[in-house]
């Protein structure tokens, strides 16, 4: 028992070291950065991610020591600023269940705490006033009062709605909170840059537990999509960016599970993959990156995406009206023709109807390639398109002989198609703690939208409940599995 803990105390006190000297590195970069090297936005999305990264570590360390970091010697405080008088306020009461004294004598009311949160929903500013009245037995001075409602940032004047509507606009909506900021105070009171910051540093923490769940419930899938999209991450040091990815993982759409997960790194490496997935050993839809192979080596199954091989031909058609890719392509649509009809079957079904409809079709269109590639020149496109199918074959036809896979890899790139529209409003990721941040409550926003929730609704209520959530029950609050609270 002795070496176990002496072994849990250094593991600990290894993991805050670590965890403060990470905090002094981005204190130097924020406090030490020079203005030239940044111009305009790019400065202000730098310190944005520099504070919700200072706010994220701030929170680890507290996890880890158990009570609040003081603030450095010399440097004040921040003073909470007052919520204007004009802004609506709604009372909620907070009472004791009984207040019948232990002695048996019936207290009496001496006083109320008021705690003053601030609300939002889009466009208009509330402040939520918690009564807590004061309950005391005169007779044995005994005090009752109801307890603080337990928050996910403890002491913090905002709400759940209102940080939920902050995670919602910049991971989903792709507003930075400088911009943010700007609209809140068009709505009637200003949030500065920095608090914006540490509330989503903040939630980041706390919603981690909750992605870790959720990972883990989609490693429980026989089949997933897999697919990365690139990110410029920024380099401090030098005021440059570099090419990071955003590797994306979800459940098919044939399964009845409905989940999406991101996973941020500094490189296109296949070892991310193969870190992501670890032990899994299922079926893998993906496109021909051979950042993959190494899994299929280790027994990963590979499966194809048709829609890559059908593409090649449809730009040969659509570029050079290509008699060929012409041909190829009906028989594609044909393909296509049975996926749209089975997509909705039980899995027997669907493997039956795709053995009796789909098989001899695919038999047909690699015979026709086989013919083809001795008639066509040599190093052509055409050539080259003909030949991705065929070097492919086996991973792109693997669907038909299982009914738990479908025909390509599109849902996956529809998930992160928004990541797009995120690039061109984020400009880059300011550090790599920051686009893992973002992958992670994106996972969760993502993934209450596959399952039709609305997100605000479901990142409102989660972090409501997140806070007396007990572990063993968090996977209540999975996208999958989540139902408002009443």
């Amino acid at each position: 028992m002795a070496i176990r803990l002496q072994a849990e105390g250094r593991f600990r006190q290894t993991l805050i070291d670590k965890l403060t000297h990470e905090l002094a590195i981005l204190k130097r970069q924020k406090f030490a950065a020079t203005s030239e090297a940044y111009t305009g936005e790019q400065q202000r999305e730098l310190f944005e991610t520099l504070d919700i990264d200072l706010a994220a570590v701030t929170a680890e360390i507290e996890q880890l020591v158990q009570h609040p970091i003081s603030a450095e010697p010399g440097r004040q405080q921040p003073r909470r600023v007052r919520l204007p008088a004009e802004l609506p306020r709604t009372d909620i009461h907070h009472e004791p269940d009984s207040t019948l004294c232990q002695c048996g004598c019936r207290m009496k009311r001496i006083g109320e705490d008021v705690c003053e949160k601030l609300d939002y929903q889009p466009g208009v500013f509330t402040v939520e006033r918690h009564v807590r009245g004061k309950w005391v037995c005169h007779q044995c001075e005994t005090l009752v009062q109801a307890p603080v409602p337990a928050q996910i940032i403890d002491k913090g004047i905002p709400t759940s709605g209102l940080l939920a509507q902050v995670l919602v606009a910049k991971y989903a909506d792709h507003l930075p909170l400088y911009r943010q900021s700007g609209i809140f105070e068009r709505s009637g009171f200003a949030i500065p840059d920095s608090t914006l910051s540490e509330w989503v540093g903040r939630c980041g923490v706390a919603l981690q537990p909750l992605v870790d769940a959720l990972k883990q419930e989609l490693l429980t899938q026989p089949v997933l999509h897999a697919d990365e999209t690139p990110l410029p991450m920024l380099k401090p040091g030098n005021g440059k960016t570099h090419r990071a990815y955003l590797w994306s993982y979800c459940s098919t759409p044939l399964s009845s599970m409905k989940a999406v997960v991101f996973d941020f790194a500094e490189s296109r490496g296949g070892k991310h993959a193969e870190q992501f997935l670890d032990r899994w050993r299922g079926t893998l839809v993906c496109d021909d990156f051979k950042g993959y192979k190494a899994l299929f080596a280790s027994g990963v199954t590979e499966a194809g995406c048709m829609a890559h091989a059908r593409r090649k031909f449809h730009e040969l058609w659509a570029n050079h009206s290509s008699q060929i890719a012409g041909e190829v392509l009906k028989l594609y649509a044909r393909l296509y023709a049975v996926e749209r009809e089975v997509s909705l079957l039980a899995p027997a079904q669907r493997l039956a109807m795709r053995q009796a409809q789909a098989k001899p079709v695919a038999d047909a269109l690699h015979q026709w390639l086989l013919v083809q590639r001795q008639q066509v020149p040599g190093g052509g496109a055409t050539f080259r398109a003909i030949d991705y199918s065929l070097n492919r074959w086996s991973a792109l036809t693997h669907y038909l002989n299982d009914p738990q896979v479908p025909i390509d890899n599109n849902w996956i790139e529809n998930q992160i198609r928004p990541v797009a529209l995120g690039r061109k409003n984020w400009m880059f990721a300011g550090s790599l703690r920051a686009g893992k941040r973002a992958a992670a409550i994106m996972s969760l926003i993502h993934s209450a939208r596959l399952n039709g929730h609305d997100p605000y609704n479901y990142m409102k209520d989660v972090l409501e409940r997140l806070p007396l959530q007990p572990f063993s029950r968090i996977g209540e609050l999975l996208p999958h599995n989540w139902k408002l609270a009443q």
